[in-house]
């Protein structure tokens, strides 16, 4: 249907598609640009146009039109011409029908066998772009409606040292769930059902960090092997929830199935963290496809290479970097981040590939642009702010180096635990790992909750698998095992994959354990990745970016060992609750401020002595600490000083067993045994010990114990 629009002025400001409750506000920066068309459409798969509306103001750069009969659900794209001149870092081309950067919305996915690119097919150097329209390929944005009924919805500010993080797929974890009905499995309304909420509450978790839901596009490389894009790290559309988990439809009901998700989720009191992917978009390199930004203003929004315009600086290995030192990218990036804060009511970020984002001209700058605007931001700034503190770039590998404000992926701490538990020593640096790498953040002001602490994470083994692979096998990918990181490794356990031995399938289970006791047991923010807790495997595939299917997809058939794996973990998670010592807002001081002059943390060789520099530098494989809880000096919010009891933890990552001499519990006249990682079947029930008593400790495991003040019986 044709309709015969007015268009008015309108506004440079906001940016993207703005309605009022009478009209439509549209408004689309491009610096180079020549001549802006908005296209208006009735089908998302439709070639036809119901109008085509020059934006005939332009205000600092800004093109835009006001549209007073349109309404929310409305489809619409553009036409950007300009000159197309790769050489010189333009390349416009009409031809190519364009998503709206600031678009809240977005339906369809572009037909990646389509002519979505700009260039000829073939000939990506010839002088002229490629003339095929490619309306009838390529998705759409949509006019939303924001409002929403929050009925007084507000962030919930969990402190950062409370905080537990579980990582999580949209998809993946509801995707196989028998408790969420049939048609939400794989959504956001399926991941806001009771099911899944009580889920997340009984296990203890106090935030969800989603891997990304920005409107992401699969590869183009990936698609022709038959996969898709299932952890999305590809974006597209920086406001727009992917409609691939709207159970409603993408027409704009996506925008308000995520704030109902968002919504439950603060109700059971768990915040959401959203994976960001800023560092780069769906377009790929020079041969990438023509979907948006690339044909609004290529100079402005990506790096070029100096000496060759025509192509991209590529910090992250997917084609290029978005240019964070333009001004305009700059305020998309955080527009984008209050957009999601002020009406999507996300409680924080976890930046992809970060330091990418932190570039200037080359190096990782500190103080670039990019830090300076987030610290000065009243919104943004004080949100959950987490880096993956690196890039593909020389230098790019920057944990510890990221500034106040900031919380870190911490790739030492993981690295630290699996090479300690494998029995490779290096106990000096787990030692800072386990007390909130205090040799990476203290110096500059940050606290222990700077470290996210993580043994596993979507990118890699899961749990299951780290301790039962030696190496990776992502043949399901059909890159020929070639993709994924090495994570070459034995735990000399004498078997690889699934195996029906007693002996191996026992260690197995327990390293599993003791990993998992030792990420709640440090200080810092532990992240869980999801699935560890109930023994998700991917078959070793470490690389399962690709698969939309049951190697990702949660198993909800829980047998014996995933239900006694998953009590032990909420049984971990609520021990971490209960116990400030275990969650300190402050490193430790090393200092004699307990009664009877112990130390707030004492370092400890098997035999009860206090560890030297000796024992340091030998490297042993057994050693414990004691943390007197007597000791924090600390606050509550009320200003009462914190105290807790006093706590040891033992920790052997041999084979076999060590006698471990029982110190001091002052003011304690003996132990509880809390936590063993070498029974089974943990029991509920405790056992009691003597000061001075040897306590046995089974190869590669972890022991927690409580100070006790009544007599041992």
């Amino acid at each position: 249907m044709t309709i015969a629009w007015r268009a008015w002025p309108g506004r440079p400001f906001p940016l993207g598609a703005t309605w009022d409750g009478i009209g439509v506000n549209f408004a689309l920066f491009s610096e180079h640009a020549s001549k802006i068309e908005l296209c208006l459409f009735d089908d998302a798969e439709s070639a036809r146009e119901t109008a085509r509306i020059p934006l005939g103001e332009r205000t600092d750069q800004v093109w835009h039109a006001y549209l007073p009969e349109a309404k929310p659900g409305l489809l619409y794209g553009y036409r950007v011409h300009g000159p197309y001149e790769p050489w010189t870092g333009h390349r416009f081309d009409p031809a190519k029908l364009l998503l709206d950067p600031y678009a809240r919305a977005i339906a369809g996915h572009p037909a990646l066998d389509a002519p979505i690119f700009g260039y000829r097919r073939g000939a990506p150097d010839d002088p002229a772009p490629d003339p095929v329209d490619d309306a009838a390929h390529v998705a759409k944005s949509v006019v939303v409606d924001s409002t929403f009924p929050w009925n007084g919805d507000r962030p919930l500010r969990t402190p950062w040292n409370e905080t537990v993080i579980y990582e999580l797929h949209v998809k993946g974890f509801t995707a196989r769930h028998p408790g969420v009905p049939a048609a939400l499995r794989g959504t956001y309304a399926g991941l806001a059902s009771p099911a899944a909420v009580d889920y997340l509450r009984a296990l203890g978790v106090t935030a969800v960090e989603l891997l990304p839901v920005h409107h992401a596009v699969t590869e183009g490389a990936v698609s022709a092997l038959g996969f898709t894009n299932y952890w999305g790290y590809n974006s597209i559309g920086f406001f727009a929830p992917d409609a691939r988990y709207s159970s409603g439809g993408d027409r704009g009901e996506q925008v308000r199935e995520f704030k109902t998700l968002v919504k439950t989720l603060h109700q059971a009191g768990i915040e959401v963290i959203l994976d960001v992917v800023y560092n780069h978009t769906a377009e790929g390199d020079h041969l990438g496809p023509t979907l948006s930004f690339r044909g609004i203003d290529n100079d402005a929004y990506y790096r070029l290479l100096p000496a060759d315009r025509r192509r991209y600086v590529d910090y992250t290995g997917c084609g290029n970097t978005l240019n964070m030192m333009h001004p305009r990218t700059l305020q998309l990036l955080m527009d984008s981040l209050r957009y999601w804060i002020l009406e999507m009511h996300v409680d924080g970020f976890r930046f992809d590939l970060a330091a990418a984002l932190a570039r200037q001209l080359h190096d990782v700058d500190r103080l670039s642009a990019f830090f300076d605007v987030i610290h000065q931001d009243p919104v943004v700034g004080q949100a959950k702010l987490i880096a993956e503190p690196w890039d593909l770039g020389e230098g790019g590998y920057q944990v510890g180096n990221f500034p106040v404000g900031w919380a870190e992926w911490n790739g030492k701490y993981r690295d630290a635990v699996r090479r300690y538990w494998r029995g490779d020593g290096q106990v000096a640096e787990l030692a800072y790992r386990l007390t909130g790498s205090s040799d990476l953040y203290q110096s500059d002001g940050r606290r222990p909750y700077a470290s996210v602490n993580f043994v596993t994470a979507h990118d890699g083994f899961t749990l299951a698998d780290l301790v039962s692979y030696e190496r990776k096998h992502n043949e399901a990918n059909g890159l020929g095992n070639r993709d994924g990181a090495d994570e070459n490794f034995s735990w000399n356990f004498g078997a690889e994959g699934p195996t029906d031995d007693p002996a191996i399938v026992a260690l197995r289970r327990r390293q599993v354990r003791t990993l998992l006791a030792t990420l709640f047991l440090s200080q810092g923010v532990p992240m869980l990745c999801g699935g560890d807790e109930t023994g998700r495997t991917q078959r070793g595939n470490n690389n399962a970016f690709c698969q939309d299917n049951e190697i990702s997809w949660h198993d909800w058939t829980l047998d014996e060992e995933a239900r006694a794996r998953l009590a032990f973990t909420r049984r971990l998670i609520a021990l971490r609750r209960e116990h400030p010592e275990l969650h300190r807002r402050k490193f430790f001081r090393g200092s004699p401020d307990c009664a009877g002059g112990m130390k707030d943390l004492t370092w400890l060789r098997p035999d009860g002595g206090e560890m030297t520099g000796a024992d340091w530098a030998a490297g042993t494989t057994a050693f414990g600490f004691r943390l007197c809880g007597l000791a924090m000096d600390d606050v509550n919010d009320r200003g009462e000083p914190i105290t807790d009891d006093t706590l040891l933890v033992l920790l052997n990552a041999r084979a076999a067993a060590v006698d471990f001499v029982l110190p001091n519990a002052h003011p304690g006249i003996g132990w509880e045994v809390v936590v063993d990682t070498a029974e089974d079947a943990p029991s509920v029930k405790t056992r009691t010990l003597d000061v001075g008593v040897p306590f046995s400790l089974a190869g590669r495991a972890l022991a927690l114990l409580r100070a006790i003040h009544g007599p041992v019986q």
